[in-house]
C-alpha cells in the first residue's frame, strides 16, 4: 500500500492536530516555525542551512524537539497562480517529509511570504516566512 499524498489545506484538519511545524523550503535554506491551534500563533525557529540528507537530519531533530501533530509547507506560485519550478520542488519536499516521518503534510500557497518577511525587517527571512505561512494556515482552521 502506498503512502497518501500530502493534504492540500486547512479545511479537513482533524481537531486532534493541535501542534504544527512549518517549513519554507528553499534549495539553500529552509525556514522553520512552530505554532499551535489553541493560540493560533506561530514563532520562527531559525533556518536549516543544509541540503539532502543533512537537511532531513536537522528536520528530524526539530520534529523530536517539538513533537508536532502535522507539518505545514509553503508552496510557491507565480502571482497569477501558475506553478513554476519551485512549486514542483516544494511539493516533492512535502512528499519526502510525509514519506520519511509519516506525518500529514498540509500545503499553503506562500506567494509573497518572503516579501512580507523582508518588509517586516526580519533578520532570518526564511524562518519569518515559515512563521507567516503557519499563521496563514492557522487562521484557516475552523
Amino acid at each position: 500500500m502506498s503512502a497518501p499524498a500530502p493534504a492540500m489545506g486547512p479545511a479537513d484538519v482533524p481537531p486532534s492536530h493541535r501542534v504544527f511545524i512549518a517549513f519554507d523550503f528553499g534549495t539553500k535554506r529552509t525556514g522553520v516555525a512552530v505554532g499551535n491551534r489553541v493560540m493560533g500563533t506561530a514563532q520562527p525557529q531559525g533556518s536549516i542551512q543544509a541540503q539532502g540528507d543533512a537537511r532531513f537530519e536537522q528536520i528530524a531533530k526539530r520534529l523530536k524537539e517539538w513533537q508536532p501533530d502535522a507539518i505545514v509547507i509553503g508552496v510557491p506560485y507565480h502571482p497569477d497562480g501558475a506553478a513554476h519550478e519551485n512549486t514542483a520542488r516544494a511539493k516533492k519536499f512535502g512528499r519526502q517529509l510525509h514519506g520519511r516521518f509519516g506525518l500529514t503534510v498540509y500545503e499553503v500557497d506562500e506567494r509573497y511570504s518572503t516579501t512580507e518577511a523582508l518588509a517586516s525587517g526580519a533578520k532570518d527571512a526564511d524562518a519569518a516566512s515559515a512563521c507567516i505561512i503557519l499563521e496563514q494556515f492557522l487562521r484557516g482552521l475552523v
